[in-house]
């Protein structure tokens, strides 16, 4: 059991990594009582956060953003949740302590936590704290063991900055508009600035500039880094899209037309197989769905494995299905191109691997050959 958060009308939803992570199927309720299944659209355990998606009839409620960069000790904050199965809880405590490190368990640590009395519970994780002004200034996390009115949450700026880069990297898996906008999270005036625009983009060629301040697309007014993620979720390449952007005293409207994702060329089967030590077949959809029992949308077979190779060092073996690279899901070898050729990819190497063998999953990490990718 666990909670989320609705971030975007469409039935996006934040919640805990722990929380959808290693289950068959993921079913939410909302608040009027209607049930969905959900599929997990990205997630980062490093900082126990998911996305995941749900398709209501209609639009959803989306639950008030704050800011935790201003909290004070002893501020009232109000935690909601379904502790113990019991949904929608409520419970009431004040802000005991800023930036925590906590270990929860052997495999769960984290940095830099808000610490409340407000009672939290299993079943809470995911779900928000709030200020009093019912926005949310926090994400539940964690209860610490054998202590009694001790909880934690994940400060809400942090938690935005990581989804603002899930969905950020979601909507490039699509398309390509080359705005990179600067790393900040927090409600103020430089929250949605465009950091620099990749040469030759959509952008580029329209016109847009490093240092513009966008406030709006087609329309939807834009606040934070989060609110042109999600207008960007669910383009497809060629769409047109209406960027209005503040630049000095001005109010200018710019124009682009999405372009096609990076795509993965014939040389990738060779730069995998150089790169990550294994040949890579698509397995089609429904094949997918009818021989494995998961919660994962479909994968890559591994035909051959390269003695020596990374993957022949981790032990993974023809028939071995790949689910996921890091934080991506793998359904094709565009999917795979896409993290091999992350400028960011020494960030994060060795590259934690997701496979499939039977109906079992399994974890590693693959150190991946850097002379083999591919910058975009």
């Amino acid at each position: 059991m666990g909670t989320g958060v609705v971030l975007d009308p469409r039935g996006y939803v934040v919640t805990n990594h722990h929380v959808v992570s290693g289950v068959r199927e993921i079913l939410v309720t909302s608040v009027g009582g209607r049930e969905y299944t959900a599929r997990l659209v990205a997630h980062d355990p490093a900082t126990d956060l998911a996305i995941i998606k749900i398709d209501p009839a209609r639009d959803m409620p989306v639950i008030t953003l704050g800011s935790s960069e201003d909290l004070m000790l002893g501020e009232t904050v109000i935690a909601v949740g379904n502790a113990y199965g019991y949904e929608n809880t409520i419970t009431q405590g004040i802000v005991s302590a800023l930036h925590r490190a906590v270990q929860v368990s052997d495999a769960q640590y984290y940095e830099d936590l808000i610490q409340t009395d407000a009672s939290i519970n299993p079943g809470n994780s995911g779900g928000p704290l709030l200020n009093i002004d019912g926005e949310m200034i926090g994400l539940n996390v964690a209860v610490r063991a054998g202590a009694q009115g001790i909880g934690f949450a994940i400060p809400v700026d942090k938690v935005l900055a990581v989804v603002s880069r899930l969905l950020a990297e979601q909507a490039g898996s699509s398309q390509r508009h080359g705005i990179q906008l600067a790393a900040v999270a927090v409600l103020d005036a430089d929250s949605s600035k465009i950091e620099s625009i990749e040469p030759n983009s959509p952008a580029a060629l329209a016109g847009l500039k490093a240092g513009d301040l966008i406030v709006a697309v087609d329309n939807q007014p834009v606040a934070r880094s989060l609110d042109f993620h999600r207008a960007m979720l669910g383009r497809k390449a060629g769409e047109p899209v209406q960027v209005t952007v503040r630049r000095g005293d001005e109010a200018l409207d710019f124009s682009l037309s999405l372009a096609e994702a990076p795509a993965a060329s014939a040389d990738w089967a060779e730069l995998v197989w150089e790169g990550l030590g294994v040949e890579l077949e698509a397995i089609p959809a429904e094949q997918f769905r009818r021989t494995f029992r998961t919660r994962y949308r479909g994968g890559m077979s591994v035909v051959r494995v390269r003695p020596g190779g990374p993957a022949a060092e981790q032990g993974i073996l023809p028939g071995d299905v790949l689910v996921g690279l890091h934080i991506w899901e793998t359904l094709s070898m565009k999917n795979v191109a896409y993290v091999m050729s992350r400028p960011d990819i020494s960030e994060f190497s060795p590259v934690k691997v997701y496979l499939l063998r039977n109906n079992d999953v399994l974890y590693g990490h693959l150190s991946v050959s850097m002379k083999t990718t591919v910058q975009r």
